[in-house]
């Protein structure tokens, strides 16, 4: 996790001398030395993590993650290691947790786990349980427990939380305890990536763009203002603004260091086109690793939003008139044994000009996408709101479509001369900023290496490039217009989702969306009393 494995004997070795040239007590030093020393043990790996603090300046720090950890003796550690927080992410995304002990931290470690309530999957984000209810968590059960296992290598530090350590855990059905829970986020992904690496020894890297409106609010004013009529962070449509993040300039920068000082590297932070508008992509890294962070992302925005009296909304159209808050997706494949991206060309028969700078094998996979996504949509637009958002004019995808370098299509492929061959890549435009991130990189890398496998074909599936508006070339696929939509084609007896991840998944995220649906359909809105109250 801090890079022991490779450099344990050359940093044993530097502390040493630093050390001895400050004269310090061996004493002092010796249970950290010996820590180190035994790097390669769970319990050590763990206790390093418990008794330093990020904040320490002791010695030159290393890398954790993207963001420096400095080393503190144990003498000098925080109160806070005498606890540690739990974090599991349910259906919605929604991050659930816990403080425990450090000496129960370190028991769950030994027996590989810990009980868990069924029940974050049992309900819905409010609390509220699904009707009917669903085989995971029911009254028949008794909302039995899950185990939960930690995840080592999650580990970092909370700034705005006298930096308690946190980890994020996986799910486990307990009589199959070596099968991770069906809907368990983390464990999906974690199957589809250990598919491809087993059957193709190929690894996904993963980038994330959030764009997200921001209100001048509190949990409180929201609701006594019935969710209407809020005060947004700027006024105006001021996309990429050097003036405008001055306005709230220590919100601002603290959201970016933040995050830094939480392990989520950040690639760029910027105005978005819209009032109170932010748009943070985050680094590029490794699949999962990417999904954790964007999950963690929200969490940060959001906590220290409160400190400054401002709700960060991920919501993904809170304004009819206004753009919609994205989620876009940028993945690559690269060889395990070259560490090669894969996607990169030049291609000498490309299916289309427009693929002449990608690989055979980056045709294939956006094959895949073009393939699946009709059926997979539920992963990427988990919410009734986000369909709100895919209209036209308003910078969102609307069909299955791919192009080169299109800002119009659900798949736009990133290639030279718009980047090095090295940075190639696609961009799948059609996730909302509400979308659950392990969900959506599982549907995304599942349907893309279902193209590879089956070496599917680009050639039929022209690039939106080829069409126009009064005359289409060839016929576009729309996009679901509703979740009802969308999850009706999740669920079909042969939905492509059922292939490409399971259909007890399916079975169970497809009637937490159906419930959804029946809730939405059950309510009544201000569009209906403004419309009919007076007039009807």
């Amino acid at each position: 996790m801090w890079e022991f494995r490779k450099h344990s004997y050359h940093q044993f070795v530097y502390i040493g001398s630093i050390m001895i040239s400050k004269s310090q007590s061996i004493k002092r030093w010796m249970p950290f030395l010996a820590e180190a020393w035994f790097h390669h043990k769970e319990l050590a790996h763990c206790r390093r993590l418990l008794t330093r603090p990020a904040s320490a300046q002791i010695i030159p720090p290393f890398t954790f993650y993207s963001s420096p950890i400095r080393h503190q003796p144990l003498h000098l550690a925080r109160p806070s290691a005498n606890k540690v927080k739990l974090v599991g992410i349910d259906a919605d995304g929604v991050l659930r947790g816990k403080l425990i002990s450090k000496n129960k931290f370190i028991s769950c470690i030994k027996s590989n786990g810990l009980g868990w309530c069924s029940v974050i999957f049992g309900w819905d984000m409010h609390d509220r349980a699904y009707h009917p209810e669903l085989s995971i968590s029911n009254i028949q059960n008794g909302y039995r427990d899950l185990v939960a296992r930690i995840d080592l290598d999650t580990g970092r530090r909370i700034p705005w939380e006298d930096d308690i350590p946190l980890f994020l855990v996986d799910f486990f059905e307990i009589s199959h305890s070596d099968t991770p829970l069906c809907v368990c986020p983390r464990g999906l992904l974690k199957t589809v990536l250990k598919r491809l690496e087993q059957e193709a020894g190929i690894g996904a890297l993963a980038g994330i763009e959030y764009e997200y409106f921001q209100f001048k609010e509190t949990a409180e004013s929201i609701k006594e203002k019935g969710f209407v009529d809020l005060t947004p962070l700027t006024v105006g449509m001021h996309g990429y603004s050097v003036l405008r993040p001055s306005l709230n300039q220590e919100y601002f920068h603290e959201l970016f260091e933040s995050a830094l000082g939480f392990g989520i590297a950040i690639e760029g932070h910027h105005t978005e086109t819209g009032p109170g508008v932010y748009e943070t992509a985050l680094a590029y890294t490794d699949a999962l690793k990417m999904a954790d962070n964007a999950a963690l992302f929200k969490l940060t925005a959001k906590n220290v939003g409160m400190k400054h009296g401002i709700i960060p909304s991920f919501m993904a159209k809170p304004h009819a008139n206004l753009p919609g808050c994205s989620g876009h997706v940028h993945i690559s494949l690269k060889s395990i044994a070259s560490n090669t991206n894969l996607f990169a060309g030049p291609n000498l028969n490309p299916a289309w000009p427009d693929t002449s700078q990608i690989s055979v094998q980056a045709e294939e996979f956006i094959a895949g996408l073009m393939t699946c996504l009709p059926d997979m949509i539920p992963c990427l637009i988990p919410t009734i709101n986000g369909y709100k958002r895919l209209v036209e004019g308003f910078w969102a995808a609307t069909n299955v479509s791919w192009g080169l370098d299109s800002r119009l299509a659900s798949v736009r492929v990133i290639s030279p001369p718009s980047c090095t061959p090295e940075a190639t890549r696609l961009e799948i435009r059609v996730p909302g900023a509400d979308m659950n991130p392990h969900y959506a990189l599982s549907a995304i890398l599942a349907a893309g290496y279902y193209g590879i496998h089956n070496h599917l074909s680009l050639r039929d599936m022209p690039p939106i490039s080829l069409q126009t508006d009064n005359q289409p070339i060839y016929p576009l696929s729309p996009l679901p217009k509703t979740l009802m939509e969308a999850t009706q084609n999740f669920m079909k007896p042969d939905s492509k989702a059922r292939k490409i991840l399971g259909d007890q998944f399916v079975d169970h995220f497809g009637k937490t969306r159906e419930n959804e649906w029946k809730l939405y359909c059950q309510a009544v809105t201000n569009w209906e009393l403004e419309r009919y109250l007076e007039l009807a």
